[in-house]
């Protein structure tokens, strides 16, 4: 079997090389993934610092202008209703008219009641009011006034509406709350010395004007009163009670502004009626919309990597498949005979060689020496390329009657030899094994060329 594993050697210089090649290869990888890896670690890190900044003003900006817009909502808002109950102020006969005067025509107090009704109807279709009609000092009611109103403040009713102008120079104002009740807001606004003009609406009401269009994800959106009671919340929960302490120890009575902090981001608007509008985020949805933004950052840089990683492999691949294949060429070349495919004359004389030098006294060996007849004539003849294909099929023979353990060459033009390893023949049987090898040549040359 020593000629088998000689035989091996053909191909040593060839995998030594495709070896180096491949370290090469490797290393050429591993160095411009290194660097790649590197460099996407790196700008990962800046955009996330960069992406948590540029996120923190972001949501700072757009809770500072979405609180801006609902102050200017709710302040548009109770401005339409505050309108709507001037316009009172346009028939003589509204304001002036004192249901509490003595030695009233009870024929004209009806129709003058019936006519001031007719007004304050039609008025009270502009808006979605819940209330809006005329209060007397003596209780006595002119248009619209739900009996929820009535019930709520009794025989107080006057009395107590009244208590809510607190503003001077248009003498109105605003309250709710009344008993702890927070279904309804009232404008109140004194139209003569014992009337007053009663208007009210649902607080659910505020839910479109607090209504905003997204991008804050769980922002909360207070108004609050002077004395931080909720009048209204977007968590409905809330309504009537105080300010959580956690939101009022984090601003103070006149701010108007932004906080930010490690629990909450806030932002403040006065507004209305010594009001507050306060919309409030917790800084964990920030930083969790940043762990997503992080995440995204981080997948981005890993497809990012695997796509170069790729592309290195790919190019690696480009540079040094060509390479490997022309020094396999260039080792086949030194070894081989390009035209019939087996050893070239060097390379077997050398195996040979080396065979022979480290053989045991009890292995056996054969040599056999091919000459082939009247070859030149066939060159003269049909010529060098008919000769070459000739040559070719000489070398298919020999691959094809042969082990692989055997070594085949071409050792002149048209002269070829085999050294046959006999090491799996027994010692009466190889003589005769060596002999049919050569007549099965002889015959497949023969049938090969015959004739023509």
């Amino acid at each position: 079997m020593k000629g088998a594993c000689i035989l091996m050697s053909v191909r040593k210089n060839i995998n030594d090389n495709n070896k180096r090649i491949k370290k090469l290869k490797l290393s050429m990888i591993l160095g411009y993934t290194l660097i790649i890896v590197l460099i996407i670690i790196f700008i990962s890190t800046m955009t996330i610092r960069k992406t948590d900044t540029v996120l923190k003003s972001k949501v700072s900006f757009m809770t500072s202008a979405l609180n801006v817009q609902m102050k200017m909502n709710i302040n548009s808002y109770l401005s339409k209703m505050e309108t709507t109950g001037t316009l009172i102020f346009a028939s003589e006969e509204l304001y002036k008219y004192d249901a509490t005067a003595e030695n009233l025509d009870e024929y004209e107090m009806l129709n003058t009641e019936k006519s001031i009704s007719d007004t304050l109807f039609n008025l009270c279709i502009i808006e979605n009011f819940v209330d809006f009609g005329i209060v007397y000092s003596n209780n006595h009611i002119v248009g619209k006034v739900s009996n929820g109103t009535t019930e709520l403040f009794g025989d107080n009713l006057y009395k107590d509406l009244s208590a809510s102008i607190n503003r001077q120079r248009t003498h109105d104002g605003w309250s709710t709350g009344y008993k702890d009740n927070f279904k309804r807001i009232y404008y109140v606004k004194r139209v003569n010395e014992n009337a007053i003009l009663v208007t009210s609406f649902y607080t659910t009401e505020l839910e479109s004007v607090f209504e905003h269009p997204g991008g804050i994800g769980d922002i909360t959106i207070r108004l609050v009163e002077g004395n931080d009671v909720i009048i209204y919340s977007s968590q409905e929960d809330e309504t009537g009670k105080f300010l959580p302490d956690d939101i009022n120890s984090r601003i103070s009575d006149n701010l108007s502004g932004t906080i930010i902090d490690n629990e909450y981001l806030i932002t403040a608007n006065s507004c209305g009626d010594n009001w507050k509008v306060i919309c409030s985020v917790p800084t964990e949805i920030i930083l969790k919309e940043k762990n997503e933004v992080q995440i995204y950052i981080v997948i981005v840089g890993i497809i990012t990597t695997l796509i170069a990683v790729s592309l290195t492999i790919l190019l690696s691949l480009k540079i040094s498949n060509p390479v490997n294949n022309m020094v396999t060429v260039l080792d086949e070349k030194a070894h081989f005979d390009l035209l019939t495919g087996i050893l070239n004359k060097r390379s077997y004389e050398e195996y040979v060689e080396n065979v022979m030098k480290n053989a045991g006294k009890s292995e056996k060996y054969a040599l056999i020496l091919l000459d082939v007849d009247n070859f030149k004539g066939v060159n003269d003849t049909l010529g060098h390329e008919y000769g070459d294909k000739v040559l070719a099929n000489i070398g298919d023979i020999l691959r094809s009657l042969f082990r692989k353990e055997d070594f085949k060459g071409r050792i002149g033009g048209d002269e070829f030899s085999v050294f046959l390893n006999l090491a799996s023949v027994s010692d009466d049987e190889y003589i005769g094994f060596t002999k049919k090898k050569c007549e099965q040549l002889c015959k497949a040359f023969h049938n090969n060329y015959t004739g023509d």
